[in-house]
């Protein structure tokens, strides 16, 4: 019976698992929406597995994750402000090393925090996997895919959002991304690769400009050169008009993603491009908006200062 009980209450408490748990469904207040008009999407791959939902083993201050696989058709879900609206929005990137999205830890949770900012959080359902670099067990290094469809749908989502700025009650011009993990290294992605469309332009969307007006990277991933000591990722070139960045790290993060983060600070900064970081001596990795004893989960304070010093809110 007290079995029974446990599995009710995590069904309650996990809304966004449909009875099948095959595909992901956002909370019921909000709606899912397609990015690629149908049978348009760059670079769809042929017989892919289903998309899968699966609840982690493993706990992250004390609450399990719910991870998505699979994902072979991208959407958006809009989480509205719910409080005085500032006009901005953030697209928001989950982390999951091109193997899954952890789409409530680094993705709803984060929407719902953005949301009760007065920020429009806008949260991509990204296509994975063998949409980044990934890992190689046979050359033990990082691959590109065949096609970028990570950075397609992350290109794409901006130029959408911004299509529907005006529905939407968005300001055009306070469009962000905020991205964990591999989803850090999709802000580096999109901050560098916003001139030209990594696909052959569809429509109205596609004429948008993709360039992020701000940016927020959490432990982002995948920032170095393989089998290179210190150097940045190729694939990653920072100009000027890379977007005003936000870059949180800690230092005893397993994943070494520090070396990652300071790759990124130093490339900004050659670049002249705006940049603030905070460096941790403690907190791990993959610790999103979850609270912990440690100083570094305070994080959402600071960015809520630096939006507001950039102007992007008003505090």
């Amino acid at each position: 019976m007290k079995f029974w009980m446990f599995i009710c209450c995590l069904l309650l408490a996990f809304p966004c698992i449909n009875a099948q748990a095959d595909i992901w469904q956002p909370p019921a207040e909000y709606k899912q929406i397609p990015i690629w008009p149908e049978g348009k999407m760059p670079d769809a791959l042929p017989n892919s597995k289903p998309e899968s939902v699966k609840m982690s083993d493993g706990l992250v201050a004390g609450k399990p994750v719910i991870d998505v696989f699979d994902v072979t058709q991208p959407t958006i879900t809009i989480y509205p402000p719910k409080t005085k609206n500032t006009g901005a929005a953030v697209v928001v990137f989950p982390g999951g090393g091109f193997h899954g999205l952890a789409i409530d830890l680094e993705g709803t949770e984060i929407c719902e925090w953005l949301a009760s900012q007065g920020i429009t959080g806008v949260l991509l359902k990204y296509r994975v996997p063998n949409s980044g670099p990934n890992w190689n067990e046979d050359c033990k290094c990082h691959v590109q895919p065949y096609a970028p469809a990570a950075l397609e749908d992350a290109q794409r989502a901006i130029g959408f959002v911004r299509l529907n700025a005006a529905k939407w009650h968005i300001n055009p011009n306070k469009i962000g991304v905020i991205g964990f993990s591999a989803g850090g290294y999709m802000v580096a992605d999109i901050s560098t690769h916003f001139k030209k469309r990594a696909y052959a332009p569809i429509d109205a969307a596609d004429k948008e400009s993709c360039r992020p007006d701000f940016a927020i990277a959490l432990y982002p991933g995948h920032m170095n050169m393989e089998g290179k000591s210190f150097v940045l990722n190729p694939n990653i070139r920072f100009i000027k008009e890379t977007p005003p960045t936000f870059l949180l790290q800690a230092e005893d993060d397993p994943m070494d993603t520090v070396d990652y983060s300071l790759l990124y600070y130093i490339g900004l900064k050659n670049a002249g491009v705006p940049v603030e970081m905070h460096l941790y001596a403690q907190g791990g990795h993959g610790f999103a908006l979850r609270q912990t004893k440690y100083p570094i989960t305070e994080w959402p304070k600071l960015v809520e200062k630096w939006l507001d010093t950039i102007g992007i809110i008003s505090k």
